[in-house]
């Protein structure tokens, strides 16, 4: 029982961190359920005459929980009898749902500090199946209702929704990291996923093709924008018409403000060329409304362009294409030339091009992607075709994107490496000389002041060298203090005559090279600081020969000090030992080099004698381990 404890205990706290996530999942689930019904009971509160009772209430608003994931519903209570589908989902709505998925698998897969947490795998099942569990019995509950929902779309693509928000929830707790693919994959693959240059240029193509959706539905937006206020009068018509009290028109408020994206969608569709779908026989593009519209009516739908051919207004809309073409365009040039980097970083011709063009495909495809769900069949007759179509859609945005976008990243590309002029590139060193200065002069009150101009000068401009100018910084008017701080900068970097023309190149170089590289002559002298009088030239030169000569002297003296004191204390000591050695018989005289009359030292004299009689060396001469 003891080697067991600890087992039952482990599986035990996985067994509970697995409930806890399911349960998580299954909150997560009720809460979207139960905003959206409490809204639903609200409004139905608040109608004067209302239709059904609270149930049949519940049911509708079950019915459109299940829509906002994706699920097709099915009106039965049509005036010919035939049930009609519903499969235009608000795209509003969607954000809910998917974003609490998210958060329940992004918590639920978090270590939390003295509670047990179960693998990713296991947080990604017991979330998905809570969750799911909610929406199956919320199907139950809404098939006797007004809009029921369709079996054959509870598992694609409500699960296939539902998986996806708990897998991105369980990658954010994990830090979002880019591992290693499975073994599974292809070798290749696996290769070029391990290269940090390839998640680079994926990185790139991501935000590109980000940004290129982006553009597309803010144009979207903005031509919906501008048509419904053309049409300010028809719009206010359909919304006054539709309902009567104000809880009706609140609702009508709500359903058109949750199918603003599909709007904007619709929008971008248009502005493509493809245009969007009216019902079977009307399809509405910049060349104008061909054939006959089987729209309801509804306040959005008042942007609608009138029957006919297309105005200029209309082919006004193809600049929404063309600008998400130039911003794929912009973005990728600024990753393939940075302006902070020096000009051997910059990507190839061919890698550029290559970046543009997989980021014009990523584009399409999630251009495709969101057309798709962007609209969808109201009914069974004229109204089964309902908004953009996607398989023309897709093609159209990588078709404009690359285009356009491949000929302006090359022309960006190439005007960002250029060097004249007053281009947003600047050239970056990649070493800087230090610069020898010459000694300071005598500080004066008048000088002072200048030296901390000068100072407070060369650190603006020491601060601007690692940012990328702006392209304002040249033109005239414009500018002038950060030139001038660099020129203030560079001037101070000037080395002291006499030091040599390559450290005074190297620091002219140093100083002016990094921030003045451009065509403006007039505005920068670099010989203006350099002194011009001969007589200062001279008595520098005399005054550093002199400095010199001192300096030599005074090491000589000292060098010769040094080896006289040493010398002496030697042989002292050796004439001490010889004297202690001798018995008493070694004269009483100071040991000296040469002896007192320029004889030869005794010292030296008695260690000959006494290595020719065979005698040892006394104690002090005897080789041994330095003291």
């Amino acid at each position: 029982m003891t080697q067991r404890s600890p087992k039952a205990t482990v599986e035990r706290n996985r067994t509970l961190a697995l409930a806890s996530a399911l349960v998580r999942g299954a909150v997560a689930a009720g809460l979207g359920l139960g905003v959206l019904t409490v809204l639903v009971m609200v409004l139905w509160i608040s109608s004067p005459y209302p239709d059904s009772g609270p149930g049949a209430a519940l049911r509708a608003a079950a019915g459109v929980w299940l829509l906002a994931h994706g699920t097709g519903l099915v009106r039965p209570d049509t005036l010919s009898g035939v049930p009609a589908p519903v499969s235009l989902v608000p795209l509003l709505l969607v954000v809910g749902p998917i974003w609490l998925a998210h958060r329940a698998a992004r918590d639920a897969a978090e270590p939390e500090e003295g509670r047990p947490r179960p693998s990713q795998a296991g947080a990604f099942c017991a979330v998905t199946a809570g969750y799911l569990l909610v929406v199956a019995g919320a199907a139950a509950g809404a098939r006797g209702g007004s809009l029921r929902p369709d079996p054959d779309t509870l598992v694609f693509p409500v699960a296939l929704v539902v998986a996806g928000a708990a897998a991105a929830g369980v990658w954010t707790a994990a830090g979002r990291p880019l591992g290693p693919l499975p073994s599974w994959s292809p070798l290749v693959l696996q290769e070029a996923i391990a290269r940090t240059l390839f998640r680079d240029r994926a990185e790139a193509v991501c935000r590109s093709a980000a940004v290129g959706v982006a553009v597309l539905l803010g144009g979207g937006a903005l031509l919906v924008a501008v048509a419904l206020g053309r049409n300010a009068g028809a719009a206010q018509e359909a919304f006054l018409g539709l309902a009567g009290d104000w809880s009706g028109r609140f609702a009508v408020l709500l359903l058109a403000a949750s199918l603003v994206p599909n709007a904007a969608l619709w929008g971008a569709s248009y502005g493509l060329g493809p245009g969007f779908s009216l019902g079977t026989g009307a399809t509405a593009t910049p060349l104008g409304l061909d054939g006959t519209s089987a729209a309801p009516h509804f306040p959005l739908l008042a942007a609608v362009p009138d029957q006919g051919p297309g105005s200029l207004l209309s082919w006004a809309a193809l600049a929404v294409p063309v600008a998400a073409a130039l911003a794929v365009a912009w973005f990728t040039a600024r990753r393939a030339a940075p302006a902070d980097a020096p000009r051997a970083q910059a990507w190839s011709r061919r890698e550029t091009v290559l970046v543009t063009l997989l980021a014009a495909l990523a584009c399409g495809a999630a251009t495709g992607l969101l057309m798709a769900v962007a609209g969808g069949p109201l009914g069974t007759g004229a109204l089964r075709e309902f908004g953009p179509v996607w398989w023309l859609a897709g093609p159209a945005a990588l078709a404009w994107t690359a285009g356009i976008g491949v000929p302006a990243v090359l022309l960006l590309r190439l005007w960002r490496l250029r060097t004249p002029g007053w281009a947003w590139r600047r050239g970056v060193p990649e070493a800087v000389e230090t610069p020898v200065t010459a000694p300071a002069p005598t500080p004066t009150k008048a000088t002072a002041n200048a030296t901390a101009s000068d100072e407070k000068a060369g650190a603006e401009a020491q601060a601007a060298i690692g940012r990328p100018r702006r392209w304002w910084a040249s033109w005239p008017g414009r500018g002038r203090t950060a030139v001038a701080a660099q020129d203030r900068s560079a001037a101070s970097a000037v080395p002291a005559p006499g030091t040599g023309p390559e450290t005074a190149s190297g620091a002219l170089l140093g100083g002016a090279g990094r921030g003045v590289e451009r065509g403006d002559d007039a505005r920068f002298e670099p010989y203006d600081f350099l002194p011009t009088d001969p007589w200062h030239e001279k008595d520098r030169h005399d005054k550093d020969r002199h400095d010199k000569d001192r300096h030599d002297k005074d090491r000589q003296e000292k060098d010769r000090h040094d080896k006289d004191w040493h010398e002496k204390d030697f042989r002292e000591a050796r004439w001490a030992s010889l004297k202690r050695g001798s018995g008493g018989l070694m004269a009483d005289f100071p040991a000296g080099p040469g002896g007192p009359a320029g004889e030869a030292d005794p010292a030296d004299s008695a260690d000959a004698a006494g290595f020719a009689a065979g005698r040892p060396a006394p104690e002090a001469d005897r080789p041994g381990p330095t003291p």
